[in-house]
This record gives C-alpha cells, sequence and structure tokens, in this order.
C-alpha cells in the first residue's frame, strides 16, 4: 500500500474531525459510552472549524494521505502544559483502523516529532496504541490521570529519551 505524509491544510479540516471521531469509535468504543462517542460524532461540523482555525493559525498537522483519503494525523511539538517531562509532546495520534498494521502509524510519528526524547499521553486501556509507544521506546512514568469529562477515562503519560 502507498501513503503520504504531508502537513495539513485548512481544506483537510473536516476529514481530520472525522479521522478523529472515528478513531475514538475503533479505539475507545470498550472504553467510552454510546453517549459519549455520539457526542463526538454530533459535533463533527464543530470540530472541523476549530481545525481549519488551528491550521490557519500556525498549527502544525501531519497528514496520512491514501489513495486522496485523509486516514490519519498526527500533532507534535512544544508541550501544551507547563508540566513537561521532555521539550517535545506527541499530543495526538490517529489513524483509521484499516491503516493498522502498514507503517503509516510510524511514519505519522516520525514526522510529528522525530526520533528524539518526547512524551505523550495514551489511555491506560489500550494495549494496542501502548505497544506500539513502546516499540518507539516510551515508558510510563507512572503519571496517571482521570479524564471525568471522558467517562472517566484512566491516561497514563509515557516518555521516551
Amino acid at each position: 500500500m502507498t501513503f503520504t505524509i504531508r502537513e495539513a491544510t485548512a481544506a483537510d479540516a473536516l476529514a481530520i474531525a472525522r479521522v478523529r471521531a472515528q478513531g475514538w469509535r475503533e479505539a475507545y468504543s470498550h472504553l467510552l459510552t454510546a453517549e459519549t462517542l455520539a457526542r463526538v460524532d454530533a459535533g463533527i461540523d464543530v470540530r472541523a472549524a476549530g481545525w481549519a482555525e488551528a491550521i490557519a493559525g500556525g498549527q502544525v498537522i501531519q497528514v496520512l494521505e491514501v489513495e486522496g483519503e485523509v486516514r490519519g494525523f498526527a500533532i507534535g511539538g512544544e508541550p501544551e502544559s507547563d508540566e513537561r517531562p521532555r521539550e517535545t509532546q506527541l499530543s495526538l495520534l490517529y489513524i483509521l483502523a484499516s491503516e493498522y498494521g502498514t507503517g503509516a502509524g510510524q511514519a505519522l510519528l516520525d514526522a510529528a516529532i522525530g526520533d528524539g526524547p518526547a512524551f505523550l499521553w495514551t489511555a491506560e486501556d489500550n494495549p494496542r496504541a501502548r505497544a506500539f509507544y513502546a516499540r518507539n521506546g516510551f515508558v510510563p512514568d507512572g503519571a496517571r490521570e482521570v479524564r471525568e469529562w471522558l467517562d472517566n477515562l484512566v491516561e497514563i503519560r509515557m516518555v521516551r529519551d
């Protein structure tokens, strides 16, 4: 399979919003209620507008394109908060399940943050993602947060030197 990793444009905003919503359904359906997942779907247009605004404002988003269709995206760079165990954070990485095992996730990770020191947050009960990040040198550092607004989803922080 051939894919392309490129920087997103504002024209990709709706596709990015759809990938994130579908990515949540595919990765978190065992962790989130149907009501929470429905809220994600219901807000697609609002989220797309937010993505377009972020891109127009200079947010760098790497997208995975397969056969002319956006099927994944990643955001990395300066940490979002003052609590920063490393100077680079992988903020988001989503690919559709149809692209699992193709190397596309690896290409997105590499494009977003390279192979240097970094950190990320991931669902504690997401063995596929945790294994992927472990293969890339990330290990849990003991930090853990409960996202009450997401049905008490538990996330752990993983770091790489």
